[in-house]
């Protein structure tokens, strides 16, 4: 009767065990989606910055490209 006990314990222990780590991983995706998201949203700023930014840079070069065609 000690050893099917032990054995039943060992498997509960286990068990909780593995539990224990899976609340662990679920805890860190958790932040790594929380970490991804952010930068995401780092990226999409930035290009809307960099777009903003070459607007102007575009249309001086259409100027200078106006000038060089028109001499």
């Amino acid at each position: 009767m000690l050893y099917p006990m032990l054995a039943v314990a060992l498997a509960f222990c286990g068990i909780a065990v593995l539990g224990v780590l899976s609340a662990r991983v679920l805890a860190e995706v958790r932040r790594l989606a929380r970490q991804v998201e952010e930068s995401s949203h780092r990226i999409t700023r930035a290009s809307e910055d960099l777009e903003r930014a070459a607007v102007p840079l575009a249309a001086e070069a259409a100027r200078v490209a106006q000038g060089v065609r028109g001499e």
